[in-house]
């Protein structure tokens, strides 16, 4: 079936899109997860949904976290142990593949004769090469990278600066785990499709993208401490305002990368429903909370779902 296929305004989408969506250029390094002792909260980023046969969780995930932002809650824990089977959004096994990667690079850089100075805004421009220069990065390694991928590189590199890594992630660290135990694995979109998630923006939206990223930078540490504090209690309505702040005045783009993709996955949760082992489904936070999310619409279509 599916196998091998803010609360603070004008925060950046982008911050919000890396720890809500799986991008395959920051999950490259090993590291091992910590396990240190913590508080549990009395909820988690966890929903479960009952049907004849078996039972669904639907977990969020924030796809850059800290050793120290485990141990995980007991409800997320018993769910996955009761699971047989784990879905993710994509293939997490071709992260690493050289082709993937090749294909994204393809997708990222202008082609030969054309640069990113030439199709930037003069002030977006200016942007950049200020913060580049305060990063110490050499512009010339960049000169060809379009837009989205600038932004997406820029702060990737902030985040690890300020301790979050890909492979602390949440999808990241079930995978493993799921691998290990011989589970059944599987994923809702080819990680193609999430590469012309932001691939295909056209040239406007690109700008705008990094023009907004670039001046936002200065608050991303406040922004993820935030954000990982009500994913950890499950907070689900601060959550909501958080990540949906930045899309407010970008509907089309919120239509592209939440909703549009929520109405497809309640379609392959229902034929989850119909299967004889649990299933545990992990996807960005971003997709569990507010209306139109997965969870919204199944509650909709008359589905018991219940925060765990």
């Amino acid at each position: 079936m599916l196998r091998n296929q803010l609360f603070k305004p004008k925060w950046s989408k982008l911050f919000v899109i890396i720890f809500i969506f799986g991008f395959i250029l920051i999950g490259a390094s090993s590291a091992q997860v910590q396990q240190t002792p913590a508080r549990q909260p009395s909820k988690s980023c966890l929903w479960s949904v009952r049907s004849g046969a078996n039972t669904i969780y639907l977990l969020g995930s924030l796809h850059v976290l800290k050793s120290d932002d485990y141990p995980l809650a007991p409800a997320i824990e018993k769910a996955y142990s009761s699971s047989q089977k784990v879905v993710f959004e994509t293939d997490l096994s071709a992260m690493t593949d050289a082709n993937i990667q090749a294909k994204m690079l393809a997708l990222g850089r202008y082609p030969e004769g054309q640069s990113l100075s030439q199709n930037l805004s003069g002030v977006t421009l200016d942007l950049l090469e200020t913060k580049m220069t305060e990063m110490g990065l050499p512009w010339q390694q960049f000169a060809r990278f379009k837009p989205w991928l600038i932004a997406l590189t820029l702060a990737t590199f902030e985040l690890q600066r300020l301790g979050y890594n890909p492979q602390m992630g949440i999808d990241m660290h079930f995978y493993k785990r799921a691998k290990a135990d011989e589970k059944d694995l599987d994923f809702l979109e080819p990680i193609e499709f999430q590469m012309n998630l932001l691939g295909n923006m056209d040239q406007a939206d690109q700008d705008s993208f990094l023009s907004q990223t670039l001046q936002e930078m200065e608050v991303v540490a406040e922004l993820a401490a935030d954000m990982t504090a009500y994913w950890k209690t499950g907070d689900a309505n601060n959550l909501y305002k958080l990540m949906n702040k930045s899309f407010e005045q970008h509907p089309s783009i919120r239509d592209r990368l939440l909703i549009k993709r929520n109405m497809e996955w309640v379609s392959h949760i229902e034929v989850f429903t119909k299967e004889t082992q649990n299933v545990l489904v992990i996807v960005g936070a971003g997709h569990l909370v507010g209306p139109d999310s997965v969870v919204d619409l199944l509650r909709k279509k008359g589905y018991e779902v219940k925060q765990k």
